[in-house]
């Protein structure tokens, strides 16, 4: 088979596996309230349910970061395809709340095996610009189709089509990957580098991994925290929530599509403390306004947060280099992990603050905006830490001998591969 021809074809397979993830997002993300309301599942439980999306995706990312130069990206792509099948199957015929448990915990699974496998997967397939165009554009296809399930989504419950339906809308790219993989040659894995597992740990120790590892937990959960819960704490606020998350990840896409640029001129620090700043004022006015106005706040908590993702992966690769991919993996799957943790705490705020406007009257869409209002006041509480944390990391790193030539490589093989 020409080179050129597998190439394509793996590289296209990766984008719809990703796509994949994006769908599982997004598309669930719009039927929480279906999902809650057909097995009477209260707002903590669908936090429990959402906290398995991000729970299963970092232990998989983990463990196939660690075992990709041994098993290589064929096996642990046969896995994802596996566990999304499972968890999608067992998510539509899941009865109740364990079921939909442990098939979102499958779900997620498959996601880390995705990012896992693909991420160096492509940068072995290709090399110098060529490699970081292929792993951008891959990347790309995160919030791009995040864009597009959220519409999905929308149109299809508004046509009254179940949440059923929606979930088998996930199969179609989860096949088209399958298929375009299928009978391929995969690229030997290419053995990064000659730092050991022991001096990756120790430079994990040091003290800006571990201000990067904390700050890590609320920027991710600043992302997804919103975005995860927009159907239901926005669902009364006068703007359609599916269009608040399509127009949020749209933002994101075309953000870090010129993301070089963007963090060339302001540096990472000042690219993270600017998207903290724009996030907690995105946030505020989701807490404060109604109607078309929330389409605003939307733009802006999108231009807060579509830098966070990669630019503290691309911190961590470059100010501790000797951390390594293994560096880069552990970065991501904090991220992830925080947002499984704070999941059903999210879950419980929104429980106790419509229990307390109930007790004080409230009823109808006067309650549900009440209840989402408080719960994005509570929200806010992230980025405005995260403003104090990077104000201080800004001056902390100003002179830093391992800033020199960063910002305009946000880009490199280590962020790249570790990026979502």
């Amino acid at each position: 088979m020409n080179e050129n021809v597998n190439k394509n074809a793996l590289f296209y397979g990766s984008c719809f596996a990703l796509i994949t993830t994006g769908f599982t997002f997004s598309i669930r993300a719009g039927i929480l309230p279906q999902l809650g309301e057909e097995f009477g599942l209260t707002a903590e439980q669908l936090g429990f349910i959402n906290s398995m999306w991000f729970f299963g995706f970092p232990i998989s990312m983990v463990i196939g970061g660690l075992v990709y130069h041994t098993v290589g990206p064929k096996n642990i792509m046969t896995v994802a395809f596996v566990t999304h099948t499972l968890g999608i199957l067992l998510t539509i015929y899941a009865g109740g709340y364990v079921g939909l448990l442990i098939s979102t915990l499958l779900i997620g699974f498959g996601n880390g095996c995705t990012e896992a496998a693909c991420n160096p997967m492509i940068a072995d397939m290709y090399s110098g610009l060529k490699m970081n165009k292929m792993l951008n554009r891959f990347h790309m296809w995160f919030p791009g189709s995040i864009v597009v399930g959220s519409i999905v989504s929308k149109f299809m419950t508004d046509f009254n089509m179940g949440w059923e339906a929606q979930i088998w809308i996930l199969i179609i790219p989860t096949i088209i990957y399958a298929v375009m993989f299928f009978g391929k040659t995969f690229p030997k894995a290419k053995v990064e580098g000659a730092t050991s597992l022991k001096e990756n740990f120790k430079a994990m120790f040091s003290p800006v991994y571990g201000f990067l590892f904390f700050a890590m937990f609320l920027t991710a959960i600043t992302e997804f925290g919103p975005n995860q819960w927009v159907s239901i704490i926005l669902s009364s606020s006068g703007a359609e929530p599916m269009f608040i998350l399509a127009l949020t990840f749209g933002v994101a896409t075309v953000g870090r599509f010129f993301a070089g640029p963007v963090v060339g001129k302001l540096g990472q620090t000042g690219v993270l403390l600017g998207g903290s700043i724009l996030a907690a004022i995105g946030i505020y006015m989701f807490s404060t306004v109604t109607g078309p106005i929330a389409y605003v706040a939307a733009l802006i908590f999108g231009l807060g947060y579509c830098y966070f993702w990669p630019v503290m992966v691309g911190a961590a690769a470059q100010r501790v280099p000797l951390s390594s991919a293994l560096g880069m993996s552990v970065i991501g799957a904090v991220g992830m992990f925080s947002s499984a943790i704070f999941q059903p705490i999210i879950g419980n705020w929104i429980d106790n603050s419509r229990v307390l406007f109930e007790a004080q009257g409230l009823t109808g869409n006067a309650l549900e905006l009440a209840t989402g209002q408080e719960t994005l006041e509570k929200m806010l509480v992230f980025p405005i830490i995260l403003i104090v944390l990077f104000t201080i990391f800004f001056f902390w790193q100003k002179n830093s001998k391992n800033t020199a030539g960063t910002p305009t490589e946000v880009g490199s093989r280590e962020a790249s591969e570790a990026s979502v």
